[in-house]
């Protein structure tokens, strides 16, 4: 295998398949650096187990989940409380809306068909999906991922549909320590591109370098040398929002399709790569 990013020092800030990303950017001849920036990932049992009971008792109209992961959790749980087969049958009665094609998966692997979802991954997707349908007077269940999601909800209240949510669980941040380890990489240049894998890890790194008074060096270290690599769409939104305009990143939400494409970054001829959505939607906003 080609040595493609020989030399080049690469954070890796998930703590999910840190060690396998680690491994591609080693076979690719770069060096991982575990820097991770989001905590562990805490179920909140008693809100999951009386919003499996609230979705029960009060059947909606619309169940909309947005991630596979909270998708299983909720199953997990429906069937330690042993209504997982009652539930089942609800949602399969209900109008099933899916953002991400790991949500459709564990749909599907349920024999759960969503008749609405996303057309790229993201919430804006979703929402586009959703917009076809008459939602006003609908009673809408929304699973949220570890962050709550205001931009969809406030859409689905100005359709007129009355909301409710739930968290199947919810992202922690990591030590301070840990952070600022990150940060100080970024700042001083020890790193030359930094992977994220979920909107919570560049929340975290953002409000540590907020509180540290580091946010425009950290900026700067990422408009110059450091790249800000994404694992797709929905992430590399959160940095772009964050004033973040260079955001590498692939079409398809993959981690190792994420490592390919910092890859073809430094290919390029003069190395400055940027996917080309992520400056369209950088400049839409401005």
């Amino acid at each position: 295998m080609a040595r493609r990013l020989e030399g080049v020092r690469v954070a890796l800030t998930g703590p999910r398949r840190a060690q396998e990303l680690g491994k591609l950017v080693e076979n690719l001849g770069g060096t991982p650096l575990y820097r991770p920036a989001q905590g562990t990932v805490l179920l909140d049992d008693i809100d999951l187990r009386n919003g499996i009971v609230s979705w029960i008792k009060n059947p909606p109209q619309w169940s909309v989940f947005t991630t596979g992961t909270g998708l299983d959790a909720l199953f997990d749980m429906a069937e330690d409380m042993g209504v997982a087969e009652a539930w089942w049958e609800i949602l399969g009665n209900t109008s099933i809306a899916a953002r991400g094609y790991k949500t459709v998966n564990a749909l599907k692997r349920r024999n759960l068909v969503p008749i609405v979802r996303d057309d790229d991954g993201s919430i804006e997707g979703l929402i586009r999906g959703l917009a076809k349908h008459d939602l006003s007077h609908s009673s809408v269940i929304v699973q949220l991922h570890g962050d709550p999601a205001p931009r969809l909800m406030s859409w689905l209240e100005e359709q007129g549909a009355n909301c409710s949510q739930i968290l199947p669980y919810r992202h922690i941040a990591p030590p301070e320590g840990a952070l600022e380890k990150l940060m100080q990489d970024i700042v001083s240049r020890q790193v030359d591109a930094v992977a994220f894998t979920s909107g919570p890890q560049v929340r975290f790194l953002l409000e540590h370098a907020d509180r540290q008074g580091q946010r425009q060096a950290l900026m700067d270290a990422l408009h110059g040398p450091v790249v800000a690599l994404s694992v797709g769409k929905v992430t590399a939104q959160g940095l772009i929002e964050a004033g973040i305009k260079r955001v590498v990143y692939p079409e398809e939400e993959r981690m190792g399709s994420m490592i390919i494409e910092l890859v073809k970054f430094y290919e390029t001829e003069d190395g400055s790569r940027v996917h080309r959505a992520a400056l369209d939607t950088a400049n839409a906003e401005e």
